[in-house]
């Protein structure tokens, strides 16, 4: 999210508009992502290994010195990045349908409100930005769980002793020969159901936290 705010700031002082299109959106939303991946993915991996894995009730720094010592070291630490090529769409579509929602129904305000208060029809309020919060969120999510979910299973498998590397693909093909597509999308209600609300949470904090900031610098 601020990888996101600093990118969306940065095109806009050196393009002169705030205006963003969907291109740019999507694109700013995946460098976001991938801005941040050298220090979360290793801490998603040992978490998803902590949680799942057969660790012997040893605690997380002895997990992570097993990860290191018995796998690939500090190149298994990012085991599944090759799903984040896909991955990376999750933010980008939820900040992209978020903020060209938003530009409609700011502009549908603008226009009937037209001799009202200019305030009200510059912002989104809480309830609106909360529901289209939820909305993006939900739209992002379902667009690309499948690779979530096989890059959960990848980080959780051990190593192959053969020496054979799974990859993203071969653990998509192998849930949906397992089950179709339902197997796919097996465990999405407990990631909308989090991710839902936090995000929509997030969003709803930014936009009135950014209509106060603007509001105290005399922007409005």
């Amino acid at each position: 999210f601020f990888a996101y705010t600093a990118l969306k700031n940065i095109y806009s002082l050196f393009s002169g508009s705030k205006k963003m299109g969907t291109v740019v959106n999507l694109a700013l939303g995946c460098m976001a992502e991938w801005a941040h991946l050298p220090i979360t993915l290793p801490i998603d991996c040992l978490t998803t290994q902590t949680q799942t894995g057969d660790n012997g009730g040893k605690a997380p720094l002895a997990i992570l010195m097993t990860m290191l010592n018995e796998g690939d070291g500090l190149r298994g630490m990012y085991k599944g990045i090759q799903a984040y090529t896909i991955l990376c769409l999750k933010p980008a579509i939820q900040y992209t349908v978020f903020e060209q929602v938003k530009a409609i129904m700011l502009a549908r305000k603008r226009a009937a409100n037209k001799h009202g208060s200019r305030k009200q029809a510059d912002t989104l309020s809480a309830a609106e930005a909360f529901f289209l919060g939820m909305i993006a969120r939900t739209i992002s999510t379902l667009a690309v769980f499948p690779y979530l979910r096989a890059k959960v299973m990848l980080q959780s498998q051990k190593d192959d002793p053969s020496g054979e590397k799974p990859n993203i693909p071969a653990m998509i093909l192998k849930m949906y020969s397992n089950g179709g597509i339902g197997e796919c999308y097996q465990g999405i209600g407990p990631e909308l159901t989090r991710g839902v609300f936090s995000s929509a949470l997030m969003l709803m904090c930014k936009e009135k936290i950014t209509a106060l900031v603007h509001k105290s610098v005399g922007m409005q």
